[in-house]
Formats: C-alpha cells, structure tokens, sequence
C-alpha cells in the first residue's frame, strides 16, 4: 500500500478539491467538478475517479447538512430513477474503456460544458421562461447525469440542463442538486469497488485529501453572500479549458 508521491498531483488535488467542494456548498453549483479532470493530468483517469469518490461523499455530507430539508421531493422522483439507471449503464461502459478512452471522455465532457456555458452566458441572451417539470425529460437528463457522473464524476451538467430552466430559488436548486449526488455518489461505491477502483493505496491516497472536504464545502457557504458567482466561474472554466483540451489530447494520442 502506497501513496501517491509525484508532486504535481498534489499540487493539482488540493485546489480542485477545494473548488469541487465550495461548488458542493451551493456556491457556483452548476460550475462542474474539475478534480478529475485535474488529477486525470498526472494519474490514470479510471485511478483519478478512484481516488475522488470516497472524498465526494464526504464532501455530500457536510453539503446535506448545510442544506438539510430544502429540496424539492417532487424533482428528485423525477430524476433520481434516471441517475440510478445511468450509474448501472456507466459502470458497465466504465470497465471495459481504456485510460485513453476515459480520458478523451473526460475532456471532451469538461470541453462540452464549457462551450454551453459560455453560450448561455453570452451578451443579449434573453431570459426564457420557467419550464414545466416533464418526468421523461427529467428522467432522460437524469440518467445522462448517472451515466457520466459514474465514468468522470462529472454528473452536474446533464442534470443542470433539466434543473436550471425550471428557475427554482437558489436554496431549492442547491439541495436538490446536493441530495441527488449524494445519491449517485454512495450507490458508486459498489461498482466501483467491483472495479477494483477503491484499492488500498487509492484510499489511503483520499484519505490524506479529507479534511479539503468540509473546508471547501464551508468556503461554498460563506462566500455565497459575500462573492460573485462571476470570479468562481472565471477560475474554473479556465481550468476547464486547459485540462479539458489537454485530456482530449492525451486521449487521441492513446487510441
């Protein structure tokens, strides 16, 4: 048993973690989850899932508790059967890709979502109208978001693509958003241990990456009235843009 001992794979996991879990805290939550595709730059991407996934649900716990009894039950029966569905699809495509083909996926997930959030958040959009909850609708994003949540941990926006044009309130979106990955997130850990992802050395590994948990997660809560979402969205799509380009890179030269 053994840890990680490349430097830079340090000094690329404490930040994500850190803006993983002030996204979990409700600050900036669609802004997406750059831990992996981060550690994926030093790590293989499978051991780099690995590795988030015990950390994840420590961080869904502190984020239940900051946000306990404010999501909306009726969204969850909607998108939480999907997000079940999607978990059962990704671990079985889950272990049959290669690191190359995770990794392509994974960049190519970060690159997608930061292409429609910049097209939403483009001058002059006009504000549309709040949707209408839609169980098919809700349940097809819901399984999307299962699906890649269990490949790259990345489940945030297929489910932002449902939840958002609903115009819930800001506390609402949050802890729904928050139950339904802690959701996703425990029922993980089967397939993954199935797929060997949990060794020994990859929790020992999350272990030392604990404590980020609840820091970034309380960080999350107290900047919400005190930053703009603006600043917190800069930071990660940049990051986004560089490892997403450079994972799709890496993963077309794997193949």
């Amino acid at each position: 048993m053994s840890i990680i001992t490349d430097p830079w794979f340090w000094v690329l996991a404490a930040p994500a973690f850190l803006l993983t879990g002030i996204s979990k805290g409700g600050f900036a939550s669609g802004a997406g989850n750059v831990a992996v595709p981060l550690m994926a730059l030093v790590v293989p991407a499978p051991q780099a899932a690995g590795i988030a996934l015990p950390v994840l649900c420590a961080m869904d716990i502190s984020s239940i508790r900051a946000w306990w009894g404010r999501w909306s039950w009726a969204e969850l029966r909607i998108i939480l059967p999907g997000g079940l569905a999607g978990i059962a699809v990704g671990a079985a495509v889950f272990g049959l890709m290669s690191d190359a083909a995770v990794k392509l996926m994974v960049g190519g997930i970060a690159l997608v979502f930061l292409a429609r959030s910049l097209w939403q958040a483009r001058p002059g959009r006009a504000t549309p109208a709040p949707a209408t909850p839609g169980r098919l609708r809700g349940g097809f994003w819901g399984m999307i978001s299962g699906f890649t949540s269990t490949v790259a941990h990345a489940g945030g926006p297929p489910l932002a693509v449902y939840l958002y044009p609903l115009r819930l309130d800001r506390a609402t979106l949050a802890a729904t958003t928050v139950v339904f990955f802690t959701v996703m997130n425990y029922v993980k850990l089967v397939p993954y241990a199935l797929l060997g992802q949990l060794s020994a050395s990859n929790l020992l590994t999350s272990l030392l990456l604990l404590p980020l948990a609840p820091i970034g997660v309380r960080l999350g809560i107290w900047l919400q009235s005190r930053m703009s979402d603006r600043v917190f969205y800069r930071i990660v799509y940049a990051m986004l843009a560089v490892t997403g380009s450079k994972l799709v890179w890496d993963g077309l030269a794997g193949l």
